[in-house]
C-alpha cells in the first residue's frame, strides 16, 4: 500500500474538516505558482513552514520526502544561472553567471517549497480514501472520484500480480540483460499483465453489480465542519489574502 505516515495524528490540521484542505491547498497552489515577488514567495514559504508545525509533521520523514526535490533543485542550481540570458554577476571559467538566472531559480526553489509543503501539511495528512471522499463532497465529477479510489485500491494487485510473473519467468531460467530476449519478454510481461487486469476488471464490476453497486461510493464517515475549522479556514484565507497584496505590491514597485 502507498505510505500514508502522516495521515495519523492528532494535531489541529489533522482535526480540522478535509473538505477545505483540499480547497486550500489548491488555492494556495496556485497563488505560489502565478506569484513572481521574491518578499511573496518568502512569505509563502513561511506560511507553509507554519502550517507543518501545526501539523506536526515527523521532521524526519519530511526532509526524506524533500531529498527528490532537493536534488532536483541543486540541478537547477547549477544549470540555470549559466544558461540564461542577463546581467552577468561573475564567471565560472567561460560561463558567464546572470543575476536573472539566479532569481530564476530562487524563484523555482521557494515555490516549489512552499506548495511541496502546504500540500503536505493539508493533504497528506488525511488517508487517500478520505481524499476521495472529500473530493466527492466538493462535487468534483464522480468518474473522476471513482477512478482515483479504485486506482489506488488495485495498483497493489498488479504490483503483486507483475511480482508473480517475473517469478515465474525467473524460475524458467529468465536473466535480464541488454538483448533483444530480455526486452521480447518483458514486453510478454506487461502484454500479460493487461490481459489479466482487464480479466480482473470484469470480475471485479460483475462482483460489485452483484452487491448492488450502482456507482457511488459510501462513507461512513460524516465530514461536519467545527466552528474550529471556520476560525482555522478564515485565518487561512486572511494570510492568502495579505500574500495577493504583497504580490500586487512587488508588481506595482517594479
Amino acid at each position: 500500500m502507498i505510505a500514508e505516515p502522516f495521515a495519523v495524528g492528532r494535531s489541529p490540521i489533522h482535526r480540522m474538516d478535509p473538505r477545505p484542505r483540499v480547497v486550500l491547498a489548491t488555492v494556495f497552489s496556485f497563488l505560489a505558482a502565478l506569484s513572481n515577488g521574491i518578499p511573496t514567495l518568502a512569505g509563502g514559504l513561511a506560511f507553509s513552514v507554519i502550517l507543518v508545525a501545526a501539523a506536526r509533521l515527523d521532521m524526519g520523514l519530511l526532509v526524506r520526502r524533500l531529498l527528490p526535490l532537493w536534488g532536483f533543485l541543486l540541478l537547477l542550481w547549477l544549470v540555470l544561472p549559466l544558461t540564461h540570458k542577463g546581467e552577468t554577476l561573475y564567471t565560472i571559467g567561460p560561463l558567464p553567471a546572470t543575476r536573472e538566472g539566479l532569481l530564476l531559480s530562487a524563484r523555482i526553489t521557494l515555490k516549489s517549497h512552499a506548495i511541496l509543503l502546504a500540500f503536505t501539511a493539508w493533504v497528506a495528512t488525511m488517508s487517500f480514501v478520505t481524499l476521495g471522499h472529500a473530493l466527492n463532497r466538493l462535487r468534483a465529477p464522480e468518474k473522476i472520484v471513482h477512478l482515483l479510489l479504485l486506482t489506488y485500491r488495485y495498483i497493489f494487485v498488479l504490483e503483486e500480480e507483475y511480482g508473480r510473473l517475473l517469478r515465474a519467468a525467473r524460475l524458467r531460467g529468465f536473466q535480464p540483460g541488454t538483448n533483444l530476449h530480455t526486452y521480447r519478454t518483458y514486453a510478454y510481461l506487461i502484454g500479460m499483465l493487461f490481459l489479466r487486469a482487464a480479466d480482473r476488471a470484469q470480475r471485479v464490476h460483475r462482483a460489485m453489480q452483484c452487491r448492488g453497486f450502482q456507482g457511488k461510493f459510501y462513507s461512513l464517515y460524516r465530514f461536519r465542519a467545527a466552528p474550529s475549522d471556520w476560525i482555522g479556514g478564515a485565518a487561512m484565507t486572511v494570510a492568502m489574502i495579505g500574500l495577493v497584496y504583497l504580490e500586487w505590491k512587488c508588481r506595482n514597485l517594479s
